[in-house]
């Protein structure tokens, strides 16, 4: 048992967290749900939402969306295309967020080409005969192409009137912003009072985003978070059975859609701004497959417009980065879609104060450097006590092999013999292991705080242009391979010939792992294990120190 500490701890480590993606860490994205419900579409339903339920009505196609016109917008951080059928927003690219397939492209969050599908639709649903805008209308646009010249610039899309009812959607596009407000106005200009409900949903397809990680897949899909019920995830599968759960009606809160890095999410109270489902009126959410498609989709109840009047209502739209400082100002409760898993006990106080870090140097390189030496200090009496008893096993290695040479093949003997000269010496041979297993839990938690980190997204550091891929000269890695291989020379040797081999291809077979790493996790490591070896080796000269001394005294 004393020589296989170190394979105990690595091996539980990559174990744990290998298990940890299996059974617990979210599942890559379902493949697209089968067509539901075909005898609703065949009866000429649509899939506008329907008010006063919980799940809406389908659509013939919906992987097929009818297009319009597109019109182009232009920010510095966005380019968005708005379609005049239904005033869709199908496509949005983050200009500061390059593609993870390549690196030369910006980023694409919302498509409707190259076979994905992930926009974002609203309408309107009159309580009576009044045919209102719905994202199946076609409107028509003022103009084709908009850049930012200002702070704001604003897309007006006007829908055909109806009974007299005029209605215009407007986007409102900001400098540096990732939130959209879109808006409606209503002129009432029939003879009755006119009541609607506002429908604002996300539809995607169920595949995985692009660039999901090689050995981590996080979750991808629907979210919702109310001030009562806090943030609530929902399986695409989950979906796809009927069987989700999550907080229906709501004063409060956004509903999502997210994935590694980057959401957007309809937000139905702006941080510290007036809630959209005012006078108690709640709002409600709508979580389901949609032939094909997933469909995340929030109904907000408008209060009713007299005749002759007029009214606007404003849902603001994120879609960008799942950056701490950015969320965290858009509403409340978004620091939750940066996603840390069943470990965020662990993940969140580890991420804070590695921005706080990085707020000190400006760099998450050297933010990832001083959080491992902040986390190595925190656990130096743990690893402390662990090298202390690996030392001691390292001293009596001699007398190790001199027992194993006296019982020869009497097994029984020699494991005797062995307890006994543990008892004597006082040295408990799994001593090394309990600290090690303690540091576990929070290895995990660190893994996930980085992982799922966007800030080290196009992060530079030395020679890495972005912490978020893998090394492109494989230095880490192989600083790796050589700092665990240097460690085995550290330990108590293996008394086994076997495990002796086994302790020196190991650091190579868990080290190719680290090839496809994002490389931020990578320095983590590397600088850990440099610091452990440093650790070590101070540890066991400071045992064999005292140990001459004794002999000489």
């Amino acid at each position: 048992m004393d020589s296989k500490r170190l394979i105990i701890f690595i091996a539980l480590s990559f174990g744990i967290l290998l298990m940890w993606q299996n059974y617990f860490a979210p599942k890559p994205a379902a493949k697209p749900a089968v067509q539901q419900q075909a005898s609703a579409a065949a009866s000429g339903s649509s899939d506008v939402p329907a008010t006063g339920s919980t799940s809406a009505a389908p659509v013939a196609d919906s992987a097929k969306l009818a297009s319009g016109q597109r019109v182009v917008v232009d920010t510095d951080v966005l380019h968005a295309e708005i379609d005049t059928n239904g005033g869709d927003l199908r496509s949005l690219q983050l200009k500061k967020h390059n593609a993870a397939e390549d690196a030369n492209k910006p980023f694409e969050l919302f498509t409707d080409k190259g076979g994905r599908l992930y926009v974002a639709q609203t309408g309107l649903i009159s309580a009576g005969n009044t045919a209102l805008p719905t994202h199946k209308t076609l409107f028509t646009a003022e103009k084709t192409s908009y850049s930012l010249q200002g702070d704001t610039v604003e897309v007006k899309l006007t829908a055909p009137d109806a009974n007299g009812v005029k209605v215009s959607k407007v986007y409102t596009f900001k400098k540096g912003s990732y939130l959209i407000d879109v808006r409606y106005d209503i002129a009432n200009g029939s003879a009755a009072p006119l009541s609607t409900t506002a429908y604002y949903r996300l539809l995607r397809d169920g595949k995985a985003p692009e660039g999901e990680g090689r050995f981590a897949h996080t979750f991808t899909g629907p979210a919702v978070y109310t001030a009562e019920n806090a943030f609530q995830k929902v399986d695409f599968s989950a979906l796809d059975k009927g069987k989700a759960e999550y907080a229906k009606n709501t004063t409060d809160g956004w509903v999502a859609m997210i994935q590694h890095y980057f959401m957007s999410a309809w937000i139905l109270k702006p941080y510290e701004g007036q809630a959209v489902c005012a006078n108690a009126q709640a709002c409600t959410f709508q979580l389901e497959p949609s032939n094909g498609n997933y469909s995340a989709a929030v109904m907000v109840n408008v209060a009713p417009i007299a005749a002759g009047k007029t009214a606007s209502f404003t849902v603001p739209l994120y879609a960008g980065p799942e950056e701490y400082n950015i969320i965290t100002k858009v509403a409340d409760g978004m620091a939750y879609a940066k996603d840390f898993g069943k470990v965020h006990v662990f993940s969140s106080p580890l991420f804070w104060l590695l921005t706080k870090l990085h707020a000190m140097v400006q760099n998450w390189g050297w933010a990832i450097v001083l959080l491992t030496l902040l986390v190595k200090a925190a656990f130096y009496p743990l690893t402390a006590a662990s090298y202390r008893s690996m030392a001691k096993m390292k001293a009596l290695a001699p007398r190790l092999e001199n027992l194993k040479q006296q019982h020869g093949d009497d097994r029984m003997k020699f494991q005797q013999a062995v307890m006994e000269m543990y008892k004597t010496e006082k040295v408990n041979p799994l001593g090394g292991c309990l600290p090690m297993l303690i540091q576990i839990p929070v290895f995990i938690g660190l893994y996930w705080a980085l992982l799922a980190s966007v800030e080290l997204r196009q992060a530079p550091w030395l020679y890495i242009v972005d912490l978020a891929r893998p090394d492109p000269y494989y230095i880490l890695p192989i600083l790796m391979a050589v700092s665990m291989f240097a460690q085995t020379f550290l330990n108590p040797p293996p008394a086994d010939p076997m495990q002796a081999k086994m302790m020196k291809i190991m650091p190579l077979a868990f080290s190719a792992m680290f090839f496809f790493f994002p490389s931020g996790l990578v320095l983590y490591w590397v600088v850990n294990n440099l610091l452990s070896i440093s650790q070590q080796y101070y540890v066991n000269k400071k045992i064999e120190n005292a140990r001459k001394a004794a002999l000489q005294s």
